[in-house]
């Protein structure tokens, strides 16, 4: 399927559904982190079920044979944010979807970072700054053993505060890592607060140009230039991308929308209810 009218409903509702199950599966477990996971479900929805306009999947997996060889990678660097990461993967058949019920609960394979014991899940995350290295790793294998495969990395903006992200960021410019994309999910608050108050990113763009990556900057919450993002990544030669996407923190639910308190408290079970409502 193209990016057309069609593919673009389709994956709209996908989204909103994807969302209604965050809401649920983080008011059974009374903890996590709603903020940034709503506010990336676009692009991660778009990343698993969205198709080039070749029609051919941006993401290759299978959900039959989660470490198929041939498949592309996607390691969640922000890993606080895997109730997304849940969500999409059940979804898309890797799990039942009442597995996201035992969200949090000892014993699950949805724990409450990323776990190599959730069929999907390549490698556990969740000490931020890490992830950009390891999505590094996985390009410089590609490239190595001579497979098609792609990379995708999703940070968030508070976390490449860090040092380690810039290392990477100079290493993958330097090997001419065209196979691997970063995903930025520009929400513009942290766990403290406003990103721009605790350590500004801006200019930003002009930062990971400096750095040697083609950028692309999309709202991302609109489907079609997600998808065409997606699609310039993957044609860029030479060089990394990274998708610059500016977001909405807790995207779709009003009273978390831009509310600091929501990127690590859920919803209380009458919140979810108001929010279910929002999300119909």
């Amino acid at each position: 399927m193209s990016s057309s009218s069609e593919q673009i409903k389709k994956l709209q509702d996908l989204a909103k559904q994807v969302r209604r199950l965050i809401v649920r599966m983080l008011a059974r477990a009374g903890s996590g982190h709603p903020g940034g996971s709503l506010s990336a479900t676009d692009l991660i929805t778009c990343l698993y079920f969205g198709s080039y306009s070749d029609g051919s999947p941006i993401l290759r997996h299978n959900p039959r044979q989660p470490d198929w060889p041939e498949r592309d990678r996607f390691h969640m660097s922000k890993g606080h944010c895997c109730p997304l990461w849940y969500a999409v993967l059940a979804e898309s058949g890797y799990f039942p979807i009442d597995e996201l019920w035992t969200l949090r609960r000892l014993g699950s394979i949805l724990q409450g970072h990323p776990d190599r014991r959730t069929p999907g899940v390549d490698v556990a995350s969740g000490s931020l700054g890490q992830g950009l290295s390891v999505g590094l790793g996985m390009s410089l294998a590609a490239k190595i053993d001579k497979r098609l495969t792609r990379v995708y990395v999703l940070m968030g903006d508070g976390e490449i505060q860090e040092g380690n992200i810039w290392e990477a960021a100079m290493a993958a410019s330097h090997y001419n890592c065209d196979n691997l994309c970063a995903i930025l999910d520009y929400n513009r608050f942290q766990i403290d607060g406003r990103v721009e108050d605790i350590m500004g990113l801006e200019p930003l763009s002009d930062k990971w140009k400096a750095f040697g990556w083609h950028v692309i900057e999309i709202n991302g919450h609109n489907i079609e230039e997600i998808l065409r993002a997606y699609q310039e990544a993957r044609d860029k030669k030479g060089k990394p991308s990274i998708i610059i996407a500016h977001t909405i923190k807790g995207k779709g639910v009003s009273f978390m929308e831009n509310v600091v308190d929501f990127h690590g408290r859920a919803p209380t079970p009458q919140e979810a209810e108001i929010a279910l409502k929002e999300l119909e």
